[in-house]
């Protein structure tokens, strides 16, 4: 049986409203976007879950706005950014509004709560977390969708909006944070 592209999975969703179609997409992508959310979210399952899950609800319900310009999971990607930005914007203001005087971000305070779990995770995803937990969000992205998700950058500047040039300093801000936190805790090269 031959496979059916994304382009014509689409089609089969929004011309002929074929659901399975979508089921088929969601069954190619789920594991690329749910990576995405627990790099993002610092290793939380349940938050990537659902992440995952308003990122495949808006590309259904925006699937007609789909114009082939760059490739699907690119366009899903770019969605799946769209919703942990406004996750993390919407936590901010929640954060703001209760004046929480520690300054810790939901997504740090999560990376703390998964650290005490070592029946859960190993101890090396752990330490992963917690390297990523000392980058901005834009250099966690930048980093996780470049070495962990391995899109190159100019894949990375059309998911996240930015010019490669941006890009490329937060992939080398974040490089180098990474390597000085993981040198710092036992991991030197020698």
């Amino acid at each position: 049986m031959e496979t059916l592209t994304d382009i014509s999975l689409v089609v089969q969703v929004t011309v002929s409203g074929d659901t399975r179609a979508f089921d088929e997409l969601v069954r190619r992508y789920q594991s690329p976007v749910r990576r995405f959310f627990l790099n993002q979210t610092l290793g939380d399952g349940p938050l990537s879950d659902d992440l995952a899950q308003d990122t495949f609800l808006k590309a259904y319900t925006h699937l007609g706005s789909f114009r082939g310009q760059a490739s699907f999971q690119t366009w899903l990607m770019r969605i799946a950014y769209n919703v942990f930005y406004d996750y993390t914007r919407k936590e901010k203001l929640m954060v703001n509004s209760e004046q929480m005087p520690d300054g810790i971000s939901a997504v740090e305070r999560v990376a703390a709560s998964n650290a005490s779990l070592d029946t859960q995770h190993s101890s090396l995803k752990m330490d992963l977390y917690a390297a990523l937990a000392q980058l901005k969000s834009d250099e966690r992205t930048c980093i996780t969708l470049q070495l962990i998700d391995g899109y190159d950058i100019a894949k990375i500047a059309e998911i996240m909006q930015m010019k490669e040039g941006t890009v490329k300093s937060h992939l080398s801000r974040g490089k180098e944070k990474l390597a000085n936190y993981l040198r710092k805790n036992g991991y030197d090269r020698r």
